[in-house]
């Protein structure tokens, strides 16, 4: 299952490669999250593994390749799915930014997770475009 989601946020290009890169910021637009632990090789660095805890789930981020604004690409495994994430950022004018986002749920593990994909697909999608838009929001506050 692949999709994307995009959102316009009215800050700089770079301004939104700094607030996304840091982890700390997380929490203000991610439900649910608590902190990330880096456990091998260079904070967002490609290679780079982190844990990232969450109210109700764990999972393991892997650093693909990070070249922001062009491109952060990510793999993210849970027990009960796996993904990629590439976001890229585009400068629309000085202080206006878009930001794409393409998921893709290449692993389900479990029957009932399996079930939720394929019934609700659009659930996930939904998700991710709340955060984006919770991010868009923090973001823009940050002025």
């Amino acid at each position: 299952m692949t999709f994307n989601c995009s959102i316009d946020i009215n800050e700089s290009v770079e301004k939104v490669s700094e607030i996304f890169l840091n982890p700390d910021n997380l929490k203000y637009y991610q439900d649910g999250f608590i902190k990330k632990e880096l456990i091998s090789g260079s904070a967002f660095k490609k290679g780079a593994k982190s844990k990232m805890y969450y109210k109700k789930l764990e999972l393991i981020e892997t650093i693909l390749n990070n070249d922001l604004p062009n491109e952060f690409f990510a793999l993210y495994e849970h027990k009960h799915m796996t993904n990629t994430m590439k976001v890229s950022l585009i400068a629309l004018e000085e202080n206006k930014t878009r930001y794409i986002t393409e998921i893709e749920y290449s692993k389900f593990n479990g029957a009932f997770i399996k079930l939720i994909a394929r019934l609700f697909p659009g659930m996930f999608k939904k998700q991710v475009q709340k955060w984006l838009n919770q991010f868009k929001i923090y973001v823009e506050s940050q002025k």
